[in-house]
């Protein structure tokens, strides 16, 4: 720590101190993540999906030709999104998924993705595997495991509540 400022204060520009440790995890969980997603938005910016579009695409695609119910990609988001109608719409304007209802439950609703969506998301695939090792390189393999570790924690914590 440099003047007694921590690292998260400086980038920050917090001139008081966290009101505890916890305060400063938490904002610096938050800093952190979003630091992780817009590096992850640059790789995509040029396939022309936003990190919720493509974690959409790949929901769909491990689905295989079954698709998913809306709600059940809802379930399965990485980011809460109240709003995956409209990312589904989205992604059925580019083309790439398309719903149908149900043939068992017309009130169902089945996502799927069309085989221009299912090329999209293997050409990302690559691009997307190496932002993956990228945005944690700075973690050796313990460190990694240590984080995932603690990520697990802090969110099994919270399905209690």
């Amino acid at each position: 720590m440099k003047d007694g400022q921590s690292s998260l204060q400086r980038e920050i520009q917090q001139t008081k101190p966290f009101r505890s440790h916890s305060q400063e995890g938490i904002l610096g969980l938050l800093r952190t993540a979003d630091v992780v997603r817009r590096f992850l938005a640059r790789v995509l910016e040029p396939f022309d999906v936003t990190p919720q579009q493509y974690n959409v695409l790949r929901i769909l695609r491990g689905a295989g030709c079954d698709g998913l119910p809306t709600l059940a990609i809802g379930e399965r988001m990485l980011e809460e999104a109240p709003g995956v109608t409209r990312l589904l719409d989205r992604l059925e304007a580019k083309g790439l998924a398309r719903r149908e209802r149900s043939p068992g439950d017309r009130r169902q609703v089945l996502c799927r993705l069309t085989p221009e969506g299912h090329a999209l998301v293997q050409r990302i695939d690559a691009p997307m595997d190496e932002a993956d090792d990228d945005a944690l390189a700075m973690l050796g393999p313990e460190d990694q495991i240590q984080l995932i570790r603690l990520l697990d924690a802090i969110r099994a914590g919270h399905r209690c509540i």
